[in-house]
């Protein structure tokens, strides 16, 4: 599975998520209160799924997700969301 000491339970999942644009497509740099959040990220860690529903997601996916999806976690310094898998939008 994952490095992390973490296992999600039933349907849901760690996400890591891409970092925010630093620039624009012409060049212009982005500062930090105008970033927004991004709703791509890297499966780390997935759970067992339900027992009628496996998971179609797995660990190293690339996702889409919703702005407001999932819950910020921290985990060995690191970021990350914590959401179930209805959350997520599209497997890139």
């Amino acid at each position: 599975m994952s490095k992390l000491k973490i296992t999600p339970l039933a349907d849901r999942v760690l996400v890591e998520a891409a970092a925010a644009q630093e620039t624009t497509a012409s060049g212009i740099i982005i500062p930090d209160t105008a970033k927004e959040k991004p709703q791509k990220g890297k499966v780390v860690a997935v759970g067992n799924g339900k027992k009628d529903e496996p998971l179609t997601v797995k660990v190293g996916d690339e996702v889409l997700y919703g702005k407001y999806a999932g819950t910020e976690i921290t985990i060995e310094d690191a970021e990350y969301l914590m959401m179930r898998e209805a959350d997520i939008l599209a497997i890139v």
